[in-house]
């Protein structure tokens, strides 16, 4: 039936895409521990990176609060990235940044290593235990309303802010209308599971659905990937082998990846080659990068502040040191003189008011001064490398490369280390991006998930990074088994068997380092519902005995976060089955004709096959032998001996009854849906307070810059002139009423007021600006229709002396054809009375006359009948050359309209003043002047129409009757021309 199923499912994705899924998009984040990066995949947007408002490749991970400028608002303005950190000087103690660093950290009433190492670095910050059960990192701010500021916030919640403001970028990118749901986050290998459900947390609040997790290594490699080909495993080759070394502001890591292609069977009967990129191991340094070297310049900042002597005495490097503001500004500056001294062999750095605000100091440090300091770092920046390589099970020889990525690598005394670690540069390698690497490829992964888009096919593996393990109760005891290590591959399947015939319950740890210990760390709790009146049922109803029922379990490492995942659970024994009964996945092919066939392509080698892994089965508990333990990977084989080719009236089958399973998240506990609720709640009304405030801040600055504005008219003669006396008078009084309240009362007023405000100053100014604009406009206008309507004029002249020839000719023509007439007539009695000519003769020259047109109103001279002369048709009305009195009259309509209208109109405004409301509108005489132009534009189509027809006027035209040339040429009759006008065109 599996095989079924793989079939249909490939024939189904062979179908086209539903259109729902054409307009979707997906974003990759880079969650760094200084910056964040996002990239956008969309239709009609391949992969691009998100520009922040200042149109910034990347964004500083801070957000922080001011003070609002209205009083008793419940939330102050929210500011991101590069302007929150421009706040720290001012409002240290609501300036929240590097908060990756604190996900997933459990508080231990700030006695947790990674916790004092932030708040030494921020200690203005208001740390305390997160609200709730979850024992995790809370910052509290002052700055919110009594009820808003009622609980302090988790980082999980100001980081999701982050989050919403990258979206609202992105959502920017894509076009107005676009909402973004789906995203790839990387993290770095060594985050813990509590670390991974922190970054699913924040996601969520900020209305993220995470399609995957994937670590920043394994994001460098798929970038590094995408325009590469590998060499191929199935033809023999060798794969290929780099790390990636990732040295950011919060932490280094190092991965080693194995990189190579495969041919694996296609749809049908064709192949196709696919790249591999998998994770071989990875090591990592936490707390070595970026901050710990601009903290060793902090502190030689300190040092020497201390040692001039400026300060009062009894202050201490730790009073210094627990001074928000003072330790903003050195942070600030030390992170700007590590990025100089990369480039550069010294810099200097001057403070004001530092610390008290009467002093002053000024700091300098040279390349090797600072080199000095980090030296007690230089032997912890080639440990990732080696223990990514130890995990691996490889040596440095076998890397083609090392890939520097992240921003610290361009320091030169890390590049230094590194060729030390390396045995030279030449492994080195500076091909990717060393900022952007990482976040192209979590787009890149993110567009291979979704259905919306086809990507080249690189497949991607990754690993556990931490072992995990299995506890439960069996027979009694506390019974433990190691089911994964660290450098297991997510998505692998594992089915567990246990003995176990009773409802129990299974727990889930990961095995995390902690100095020369592993600590457990819970996961999972998976509790049986069914089973026990499952393996009843299998008892009851076929005879089971306990000894030969097997309990399986399913488990995975999820391909979202690679942690485990209970997909499923059964009991199972084998009984008796006297019935012989074919095959039902048999009979279900052949029914469908998919049965096997000789001559069809044979599969490739299942060991080169990685698009379906086997099932591990892995027992936990000793069995004896009478039971058997039946893996889906395990097939029976033959029997070749010919007496076992009798096959035994009875035979066994498996009978399998599925277990209910309820899984429970060990650990930090999850948020309660009160507590979600409560906290998107907050969020909403966050963003809502600022939409108000930027509404509230556009009205402000609106009303401010009209009064301004206004000011300066009420002194100008042009406005002075268009304005009355009175209205002058009361517009005055309002501006100053209007500027006194603005610095007034104005300042906790609501946008509403602002508008009112402003509405009240323009009923008077709009009008008379108005005024003065029709004043200056109206006189060229009037002059462009004056011409408009002499020219107009002059056409219909023209036209009426060209319709007066037309008829003059006809009436000429008329009687031209009258006489014609009576000259006619005169010849046809002449000849009646000749003689015909004789049959004979006619038949004589029977074909003398195939060439003539049968359908001619005259005959040849050989007719056997008399030739007669048909009379010529009188014309019945005139032909007009261009135009007729029709087209004529419709012209002169328009022309009478518009003339009379100006007139009176033009009247009607040399009686007004320039403060009266006009009468005559520039809009009114560009209405009446489109007027004029629609119709000379039907002028000139006809116009047109005439010289391309050649010629032909309009009206009933006259026809003169055809004549048939060949009987006039053998009669040696000549053909008389109509007469025609010269003048016709």
């Amino acid at each position: 039936m599996s095989s079924f199923l793989t079939l249909f499912i490939l024939l189904f994705a062979s179908f086209s895409v539903p259109a729902t899924a054409i307009g979707s998009a997906v974003l990759g984040i880079d969650l760094g521990t200084e910056y964040l990066k996002a990239a956008l995949v969309k239709p009609g947007i391949p992969l691009e990176i998100v520009l922040t408002k200042d149109s910034k490749r990347k964004e500083s991970a801070a957000v922080a609060f001011k003070p609002a400028r209205e009083s008793n608002v419940p939330f102050p303005e929210r500011f991101y990235g590069g302007d929150a950190l421009a706040l720290t000087a001012r409002f240290p103690d609501d300036v929240y940044a590097n908060l990756k660093s604190l996900l997933g950290i459990p508080f231990n009433g700030g006695e947790n290593a990674i916790v004092k190492i932030y708040k030494e670095r921020y200690p203005a910050l208001k740390f305390e235990s997160a609200p709730g059960e979850r024992g995790s990192v809370g910052l509290r701010s002052l700055k919110l309303g009594d009820e808003e500021g009622r609980h302090a916030f988790l980082v999980e919640e100001l980081l999701a802010m982050q989050l919403k403001q990258i979206r609202a970028n992105a959502e920017a990118l894509a076009g107005k209308g676009s909402i973004i749901q789906d995203a790839v986050i990387t993290y770095p290998p060594f985050y813990t599971a509590e670390e991974k459900r922190s970054i699913e947390l924040a996601a969520e609040l900020a209305d993220l659905n995470v399609e995957a997790l994937i670590s920043d290594g394994l994001a460098v490699g798929l970038n590094y990937a995408t325009s590469r080909t590998f060499p191929n495993i199935s033809e023999g080759q060798k794969p290929e082998y780099h790390l990636v070394y990732n040295m950011g502001a919060g932490s280094t890591t190092a991965t080693v990846l194995r990189f190579q292609s495969r041919t694996i069977k296609d749809v049908g009967r064709f192949n196709k080659t696919v790249q591999e990129v998998e994770v071989m191991g990875a090591g990592w340094d936490r707390t070595l990068g970026g901050d710990s070297l601009n903290q060793l310049i902090v502190d030689d900042m300190v040092a020497k502040f201390i040692e001039g002597k400026k300060l009062k005495d009894g202050i201490t490097a730790i009073d210094v040191k627990s001074h928000g503001k003072t330790m903003a500004r050195l942070w600030k500056d030390a992170e700007k003189a590590r990025q100089v001294l990369s480039a550069n062999i010294e810099t200097g750095v001057s403070f004001e008011g530092l610390f008290e605000e009467d002093i002053n100091f000024r700091y300098k440090i040279t390349r090797t001064e600072f080199e000095k300091l980090a030296e007690k770092h230089a032997g912890r920046v080639g440990v990732p490398l080696q223990e990514a390589l130890a995990v691996a099970g490889l040596n440095l020889n076998d890397l083609e490369s090392v890939i520097l990525h992240g921003g610290m690598v361009r320091t030169p005394f890390v590049q230094r280390q590194l060729e030390r670690v390396c045995e030279g540069s030449s492994k080195l390698r500076t091909s990717v991006n060393a900022d952007e690497a990482a976040v192209f490829g979590a787009a890149f992964k993110g567009a291979a998930l979704s259905p919306s888009f086809r990507v080249k096919d690189i497949r991607t593996s990754d690993v556990a990074s931490y072992a995990v393990k299995m506890k439960w109760t069996s027979d009694g005891k506390e019974r433990q088994q190691k089911l994964f290590t660290p450098v297991s591959h997510v998505g692998v399947e594992k089915q567990v068997t246990v003995k176990n015939v009773d409802d129990f319950e299974l727990r889930f740890y990961q095995q995390v380092p902690n100095s020369d210990d592993l600590v457990d760390l819970p996961l999972l709790g998976v509790e049986t519902t069914n089973l026990t009146a499952s393996v009843s049922q299998l008892e009851d109803k076929f005879g089971c005995m306990p000894a030969n029922i097997t309990t399986k379990i399913s488990v995975h490492l999820s391909p979202i976060d690679g942690l485990p995942e209970v997909l499923s659970g059964s009991v199972s024994c084998e009984v008796e089955n006297t019935e012989k009964k074919g095959s039902v996945v048999e009979d279900f092919k052949e029914f469908f004709g998919l049965g096997s066939k000789k001559g069809e392509q044979e599969p490739l080698n299942e060991n080169e096959s990685k698009e379906q892994e086997a099932i591990e089965s892995v027992t936990l508990q000793e069995e004896s032998s009478s039971t058997s333990t039946i893996s889906s990977s395990e097939t029976p084989v033959p029997s070749t001996d010919s007496s076992e080719n009798k096959k035994p009236e009875t035979q066994t089958k498996l009978e399998i009854i599925p277990v209910s399973l309820k899984a429970t998240i060990l650990g930090t506990p999850p948020l309660s849906l009160a507590e979600l609720s409560r906290i998107k709640s907050r969020l909403a009304a966050f963003d809502a307070a600022d939409r108000d405030r930027v509404l509230r801040e556009e009205a402000l600055n609106e009303l401010e810059a009209f009064i301004y504005n206004t000011r300066d008219l009420i002194d100008k003669e042009g406005f002075i002139r268009v304005i009355k006396e009175e209205e002058s008078s009361v517009l005055k009084e309002r501006l100053e009423l209007a500027s006194e309240w603005l610095y007034g009362e104005g300042v906790d007023a609501r946008t509403k007021d602002f508008q009112d405000k402003l509405k009240s100053l323009k009923e008077i100014v709009d009008p008379a600006l108005k005024r003065e604009k029709e004043n200056s406009i109206r006189p060229s206008r009037m002059t462009l229709l004056e011409e408009s309507l002499k020219g107009t004029k002059s056409v219909v002249e023209m036209l009426e002396k060209q319709i007066e020839n037309d008829e003059a000719m006809f009436s000429s023509l008329l009687s031209a054809t009258k006489s014609a007439d009576s000259s006619v007539e005169a010849s046809s009695l002449q000849a009646s009375t000749s003689t015909t000519i004789s049959l004979a003769e006619s038949s004589t020259d029977a074909f003398a006359d195939l060439d003539d047109d049968p359908y001619s109103t005259s005959k040849s001279s050989s007719s056997t009948t008399p030739t007669t002369t048909t009379p010529t048709a009188i014309p019945t009305a005139p032909v007009y050359s261009l135009y007729s009195p029709t087209e004529l009259a419709s012209l002169n309509k328009v022309y009478e309209s518009v003339n009379t209208w100006f007139e009176k109109q033009r009247v009607l405004q040399e009686e007004l003043t320039e403060a009266d409301e006009p009468v005559l509108t520039v809009a009114e005489i560009d209405k009446r002047m489109r007027e004029l132009e629609r119709a000379m534009n039907r002028m000139y189509e006809r116009m047109g129409a005439t010289f391309k027809s050649g010629g032909k006027g309009s009206g009933d035209q006259y026809k003169p009757p055809k004549k048939n040339k060949k009987a006039a040429k053998k009669s040696g009759k000549k053909e008389k021309s109509q007469p025609t006008r010269k003048d016709e065109l």
